[in-house]
């Protein structure tokens, strides 16, 4: 994806992103969280188990909790879980010369806007989609998440398009 696509694009810095208040999703009822694990090809596993083997253990303070089915391509932190996958499909908004984005700390990520007001970024220019969904009782602090997971990103998934 070219970032010239995005006519809105937004690059913050680490002390805005405390001021954006973004993102929701949810969790199951008895407190554990679950991901659908990603099928993808042996390249993109290969660079998703180094995005996994190079996550930090917190992310917005919060403890790493992985969803069920456990996997290298996904992880979670906290509860409500902030969920990443990695290996997902390339989203259909990518597309869109109207898509809203983000960049963080060097790592673009798409933002999208769900149903029922939850939001889901994934990345942009990168050889991998990785996915990550906050939940909103984590919104308060804006996209921390993101500043948390940036160098990871960087560090495992090289800059280029995705297959």
């Amino acid at each position: 994806m070219n970032s010239s696509r995005h006519r809105h694009r937004i690059v913050l810095g680490p002390p805005a992103l405390a001021l954006l208040v973004a993102v929701a999703g949810c969790s199951s009822t008895d407190g554990s969280a679950s991901a659908a694990v990603p099928s993808a090809d042996a390249k993109t596993v290969a660079l998703c188990r180094k995005l996994d083997a190079v996550l930090p253990s917190k992310v917005d303070g919060l403890g790493r909790r992985d969803p069920e089915p456990a996997s290298a391509l996904t992880a979670g932190w906290g509860n409500p879980a902030i969920i990443l996958r990695c290996g997902v499909g390339r989203p259909a908004k990518m597309a869109d010369p109207e898509a809203d984005g983000v960049e963080v700390n060097g790592v673009g990520w798409l933002l999208e806007k769900q149903d029922g007001g939850a939001f889901r970024f994934t990345t942009t220019l990168r050889k991998a989609y990785v996915e990550v969904e906050i939940p909103e009782a984590h919104t308060g602090d804006g996209l921390a998440p993101l500043v948390d997971l940036a160098p990871a990103v960087k560090k495992a998934i090289p800059e280029g398009i995705a297959d």
